[in-house]
């Protein structure tokens, strides 16, 4: 996999002289809609006896991929449909299994083809959406756990995909869950430790967190966090 730095975002270097098409997300938002529910449950089986409308949104943005004239949500909103589909894709290849550490390494497991590129979950995640610099990303890509955020059922899209991870950030929050925030004591999602420098990039962990609490969490609150319960989100 190439990747080139404009500014601030990432690009696959997959042909110079070809400039890409922007991609409507619509054919992934009815996916969603048929297959998940509004509590962000995936429904595997009915996916593996029927995969067409999975693979044709694969079809698509394998062919359809982001170069130097797409803007930073373009590519943002590409990069985490791509990783939540073939996140899909995986389990539904695999399927019938508890969870995704079932499969060897599938984070690692080079199955994504994204035009003559063949990539990892490990690639789009932290080759790409962790260098674009917008921890809320991990509220948007999902793992397909019951601990991970809830998987939305649409679409994320460059026009409105702001409003979309402000939302994913405070619905994740406010699921106790997976996190329970009190002004002084706070149970957090492992995601959190995890990812601990994303977080704190430009402030506090804390500070992060208030933006998207209805609680004032104290500078000085006590931290735990949860066990991650990684059997399958359906």
């Amino acid at each position: 996999m190439r990747l080139k730095f404009y500014g601030s975002i990432f690009f696959l270097l997959l042909c110079p002289l070809m400039k890409a098409q922007k991609v409507n997300h619509s054919l992934w938002t009815d996916f969603l809609q048929t297959h998940v529910s509004i509590e962000g449950r995936v429904n595997y089986v009915a996916i593996k006896l029927n995969p067409s409308e999975l693979d044709k949104y694969l079809k698509l943005i394998s062919e359809t991929y982001p170069d130097e004239t797409w803007n930073k949500n373009e590519v943002l909103a590409f990069w985490i449909n791509a990783y939540n589909a073939f996140t899909i894709k995986l389990i539904v290849d695999n399927y019938p299994l508890k969870s995704i550490k079932d499969l060897q390494k599938p984070w690692n497991k080079k199955f994504i083809r994204i035009g003559t590129n063949t990539m990892t979950l490990n690639d789009i995640e932290h080759s790409i959406l962790r260098k674009m610099n917008d921890p809320r990303i991990h509220f948007a890509i999902v793992c397909a756990s019951i601990s991970c955020p809830k998987l939305q059922n649409e679409a994320y899209s460059a026009s409105n995909i702001e409003l979309q991870l402000k939302n994913a950030s405070r619905e994740f929050l406010s699921d106790t869950f997976k996190n329970t925030i009190g002004i002084n004591n706070l149970e957090l999602s492992k995601i959190f430790q995890w990812y601990s420098k994303d977080f704190k990039q430009n402030s506090s962990l804390i500070e992060f967190l208030n933006q998207y609490t209805t609680i004032e969490i104290s500078e000085n609150a006590k931290i735990k966090f949860k066990d991650y319960n990684w059997n399958l989100n359906e």
